[in-house]
């Protein structure tokens, strides 16, 4: 166990003056990221106030309506964390607590995906989605996103399962429990913070995704948050009024991303230094 002597951290907040250093240079960092949130929420109430907010909500721009884009973009993200966390678990138990033979070839083979950008795969990914019948489908998103974040997911949960002493999994290899039952019993509720974490970080990058979106959706019924942006731009004009709606609705195609990060920071926190020490 680590003592106020071992730990930097714990050093450094007994100095006054070191301390303060480091709060003072956090507050004007906290700032200049929070500044271009703060100006957009200045410049959506300058005029009109925050009936803006309502009007962007209960209208239609270029055929877009911004609730409908956010349940468009909720469904995709959660059918993303969905697929990631499940496979990315799966295969992170077979990587960890499973030997078979190429074992540590396979796994760094994965994380070489982790590399691949998501410009590299586009023509297959429209391929792919044609032949599937795909096209203005949340599957079609949802499937490609997915395919990009498992080797990131495999890298985390797999560091994650290698803090889990191997005598627990014996011991329930000497009950005669099988790999299903252990994976289902022991390693999904222990690894319950970084599943979190997982999902939480695969819905906030869904949510930030323009690239498939605007490969596969091509209704204006299936628009995302995201291609919202973009797509409404050119249905407010140039007066005033309609410059501090388009704001406003910037503003609310944020909105998802700020909360889900403000209500799941404890828990990526934990995720990411989770595998951290192994007992």
């Amino acid at each position: 166990m680590s003592t106020a002597i071992d730990n930097p951290l714990a050093r450094l907040r007994q100095r006054p003056r070191d301390n303060a250093a480091v709060y003072t240079v956090l507050v004007i960092g906290g700032l200049l990221w929070a500044f271009p949130l703060i100006s957009a929420v200045r410049q959506s109430v300058a005029h009109g106030g925050f009936g803006n907010y309502l009007t962007v909500l209960t209208g239609e721009f270029n055929q877009v309506s911004l609730i409908r884009a956010f349940g468009n973009s909720l469904v995709i993200a959660a059918l993303h964390a969905l697929f990631v966390c499940a496979v990315g678990a799966m295969a992170a138990y077979a990587f960890a607590k499973i030997s078979f033979p190429g074992r540590e070839a396979l796994y760094h083979l994965v994380l070489i995906f982790l590399a691949v950008p998501a410009v590299a795969v586009i023509v297959p990914v429209y391929y792919i989605t044609g032949q599937l019948g795909l096209f203005n489908s949340p599957l079609g998103v949802a499937l490609p996103e997915a395919a990009l974040t498992l080797p990131f997911a495999v890298l985390l949960l797999r560091n994650y399962a290698n803090g889990i002493p191997d005598t627990i999994i014996e011991a329930a290899r000497i009950d005669r429990a099988g790999h299903a039952r252990i994976f289902w019993h022991i390693f999904l509720p222990a690894a319950r913070p970084a599943l979190v974490n997982l999902a939480a970080l695969s819905v906030m990058w869904s949510l930030q995704d323009f690239v498939f979106p605007s490969l596969v959706l091509k209704n204006a019924d299936t628009t995302t948050a995201a291609q919202a942006v973009q797509t409404i731009q050119s249905a407010f004009g140039p007066t005033p009024e309609q410059t501090s709606q388009y704001f406003a609705a910037l503003v609310l195609l944020a909105v998802p991303a700020v909360v889900l990060v403000v209500a799941g920071l404890k828990f990526i926190t934990q995720g990411i230094t989770a595998g951290g020490n192994k007992e």
